[in-house]
């Protein structure tokens, strides 16, 4: 009988298989060359026919956290510098109960019988629309009268404003300050911690913005990753987290957050950020308390005095303060024309602004608009009696 093709295949297989070479088998795999590294960029997918090591590898790596190459800016712009105007100008007070003259005439003469009243002791503001110089003197027209050069300084307004954005901001970002940095400047270090002297030699400047892109905790404090291998301690930055969520239990469209922690206020409408800034809350004492409040009052001018103290130390009055908007009884939103720096609490407990954050706050606020106060910190007291 005939075998057949299959079996003699078979067969032959069965007799050539104790000379087959194994290695001749894989030899072919090995003359497969090997893939080539990637040129430097971002793969963020895994499928490709490289190899992203080397500069591919940290790009890639930074672009997780955010870091681009140029760095992409936030989607933001300055507000109107015009914001800043106003109808006054403003001098300190320098000497207790300085006299006010009902004329010039009597001012440059120190008529006692001319005097319409007297300044209040303590930390005291004036405005004034005037200056004329008499007989080597400035003198100011202020509110109620003139006022020598003897008795009040001129002072400038400090032109400090926050952000415009056009959208909501990926990530974290916030204003350098360098008010608790060892030698007035804030340096950035290559590790975060103090356990290594790797400072870079790149100093912010203060009210720098830059975005955090990471945060490291060493010790009690937390460390901001301000730019590839660059790191700086949280105290050195008032920081901004965007959340468009409305407050717990609430379905706001639109709201002012104050942030005690952080020193900042964020405004939100529509479930976008549209402005953020810093502000100066109340110190210790005088609290400004967390919580969900509404104005109820704005008042484009007013003025503000006050005394807490037994011994009435730290009376103060504060003329022609602009862009008022009380929400918490007697505590307010409103340009602080006597601070120089914002970003920590100095108040007696409302929350003080520059004048043109003020004023941009004020032209986009209405009555009933909701203020949300928090403290990440939980430090702050919520009760009044406290």
């Amino acid at each position: 009988m005939k075998s057949s093709p299959l079996w003699r295949s078979l067969l032959l297989v069965i007799f050539l298989l104790p000379f087959l070479d194994p290695a001749g088998v894989s030899a072919v795999e090995e003359e497969r060359e090997p893939a080539p590294l990637c040129a430097p960029g971002v793969y963020m997918n895994g499928s490709v026919d490289c190899l992203p090591l080397g500069p591919a590898q940290y790009l890639t790596e930074m672009a997780k956290i955010g870091v681009t190459f140029p760095q992409t800016p936030l989607p933001a712009r300055p507000p109107d510098p015009t914001l800043n105007e106003l109808k006054f100008d403003y001098a300190v007070v320098e000497e207790e109960r300085a006299p006010i003259y009902q004329t010039l005439g009597g001012a440059v003469e120190s008529n006692t019988k001319n005097i319409v009243r007297k300044t209040i002791p303590g930390f005291n503001y004036v405005s004034y629309t005037d200056i004329v110089y008499q007989k080597g003197r400035q003198y100011f027209e202020t509110k109620y009268g003139w006022m020598s050069s003897r008795y009040i300084t001129p002072t400038r307004t400090p032109t400090f404003q926050g952000l415009e954005f056009t959208r909501t901001p990926e990530g974290e970002f916030g204003w350098v300050l360098n008010y608790f940095s060892k030698h007035g400047e804030v340096e950035t270090k290559r590790t975060p911690g103090y356990e290594q002297y790797d400072y870079t030699g790149h100093v912010l400047e203060h009210l720098e913005i830059v975005r955090i892109f990471d945060t490291q905790t060493v010790g009690r404090w937390e460390w901001y990753m301000v730019g590839p291998d660059e790191w700086i301690i949280q105290t050195a930055i008032a920081k901004v987290t965007p959340d468009p969520t409305p407050p717990s239990g609430t379905d706001w469209v639109r709201w002012i957050e104050a942030n005690l922690y952080e020193q900042t206020i964020s405004v939100y409408e529509e479930g976008e950020l549209i402005f953020a800034t810093l502000m100066a809350s109340g110190v210790a004492d005088f609290w400004t308390y967390p919580g969900k409040f509404q104005i109820y009052e704005k008042l484009p001018i007013t003025n503000m005095r006050g005394m807490f103290a037994d011994d009435k130390s730290d009376w103060y009055y504060l003329e022609n303060v602009p862009w008022t908007m009380y929400y918490d009884e007697r505590r307010a939103l409103h340009g602080a024309y006597w601070r120089a720096r914002l970003g920590y609490p100095q108040s007696h407990g409302c929350v003080n602004l520059s004048v043109g954050d003020a004023h941009w706050l004020y032209n986009w606020a209405e009555i009933g608009d909701w203020v949300y106060v928090h403290d990440p910190s939980r430090k702050t007291p919520s009760n009044p009696d406290k």
